[in-house]
This record gives structure tokens, sequence and C-alpha cells, in this order.
């Protein structure tokens, strides 16, 4: 199938926001939130997965964005408590069909830890979109992983298979997420090759990786890549990158985001 075959074009994003930390002097919140959203707006996502933002700082980027709307329960108490891994779309051109979360745990319906993990509990979110003009339909799953236990990025990566056959089936499905695993991780490997979803990265023709997606505030001179947009194959992949956009020699987040344009 051709390029011109697909009817239109999406903008994705996965970002890290790197939760309100009070202690991160020189990189707060309050300093950091102007930036992030020009970046958001200037490189034009349509639809973004976040992960560690908090609802202030959910409401923040909803306010000074406000063409965007946003799904996602907190991992603490699915309502309000604790990180989220929020979804934005552009409310003006997609419509929620259904939408839900579940946890990263041998008891995903309701908050829990997960295996081995001991830090946190954690969350998958998605959401059911149509597009308002072609009416095209697709599943977008966000999530954030553990950044300890082994064994709970290992079976994470089961249970989101699993869960991604149950909830969508053979519909177009978008993963987006910080699995604290790079392209060797055992748990990455497991979604990559599963022959239900691809990285976007690998079916990039000129991938933009001048960075690794991790920074640490400080510009990490490795290249490894945590953070990643997966897709069904009902999607082409037109271009992939890691935005590393910076302001006053510093960074709007811990994380850089990953874009990748896609066709459908």
């Amino acid at each position: 199938m051709t390029l011109g075959s697909y009817a239109q074009t999406l903008i994705v994003g996965t970002y890290n926001l790197r939760w309100a930390n009070p202690g991160d002097t020189g990189n707060l919140w309050v300093n950091r939130v102007p930036v992030l959203t020009s970046l958001i707006r200037f490189h034009g996502f349509d639809v973004f997965g976040t992960q560690e933002g908090l609802p202030n700082q959910l409401d923040d980027i909803k306010r000074i964005l406000p063409e965007y709307e946003r799904f996602g329960a907190g991992r603490d108490d699915g309502k309000d408590a604790g990180e989220h891994s929020a979804i934005f779309y552009r409310k003006d051109k997609f419509k929620v069909l259904n939408s839900g979360n579940f946890w990263l745990s041998q008891t995903p319906e309701k908050p829990s830890l997960g295996w081995d993990a001991t830090c946190c509990n954690r969350i998958c979110s998605w959401v059911y979109l149509q597009d308002v003009k072609s009416k095209k339909k697709f599943y977008f799953f966000n999530v954030h992983y553990d950044h300890q236990g082994v064994v709970a990025r290992e079976e994470s990566s089961k249970l989101i298979l699993q869960k991604i056959n149950s909830i969508a089936g053979k519909e177009p499905v978008i993963l987006t997420g910080d699995f604290n695993g790079d392209h060797n991780s055992s748990w990455y490997k497991r979604v990559a090759t599963s022959g239900l979803l691809k990285d976007t990265y690998t079916q990039a023709a000129h991938p933009y990786m001048n960075n690794g997606s991790f920074n640490d505030f400080r510009g990490n001179k490795d290249d490894e890549i945590i953070d990643h947009i997966f897709t069904t194959t009902n999607f082409k992949v037109i271009r992939w990158g890691v935005l590393t956009d910076s302001y006053h020699g510093k960074f709007p987040s811990d994380h850089f985001p990953i874009l990748a344009e896609v066709a459908y």
C-alpha cells in the first residue's frame, strides 16, 4: 500500500512530564510548564500520552492548551490521587467513544502493586477515539512501567498485550509510554516482536535519534530510548524523532518527548 492510499496523518507523542517535585531546585514545574506547553503546541501533537503528571500539572496543561481534552485516572485511587498516565487529544478532531484504566498487577481492575514492584502502583489508561471528519476509529493506550521491579516489567508487557487484545480486538491501536527499558530490554522486545504491535522507531525511514530519551535534566550522553510509541500494522510511519528542545540550557522535563507522525 502506498502512502497515498492512507486517508490522513496523525502526530502522536509520548512525554514523561516529571512529577512536580518541590525538590527539583532549578527545574520547578512552575518554570517548566510554559516551555513544555509551548513545545507541545509548536510540534502540533494530535494525541499524546503523558506519564508522572499529578492533577495540578495536568490541570495546568489543559488550562494553557484549551484545544486539548484529557483522560486518565490517578494510580493511587482510580480517581485523582497520585501520578496519572493521562492522554491528551485535540477536542476539535476527536470524539471519545469509550475509555478505561487498568493497573499493572495481578489485580488489574483495582489500584494495586504488581509482582515485585515496591514503590508504586502502575496504571495504564486508554481511550477509543473517532475522528470527527473521517469517522475513522482507533484505540490509544498509555502506560508507565515500574522502574525497579524486573518481574513487574516483564509481566506488564504480557498484561498489556492481553488487554489490548481483549479491549481493542482487531481495531487499530497506538501504545505509548515510558517503559523503563531500552531496545535491548526483554520487556520491550516482548511488545516489539509480539506480531501485534511494532515500534514506530524501527518503521521510520530516517529516525531522528540525536539523544536518548532520558536526560535527567542534565542532557545524558547515552543513546538509550526508554520512551516508546508502538502501533498496529494499520499505521504507516512517516517520521519519528526525539525532541530535544531546551530553554536557556535547561530542559522542560527530565525526559525528552518522542514524536511519531503516522498515516492510517
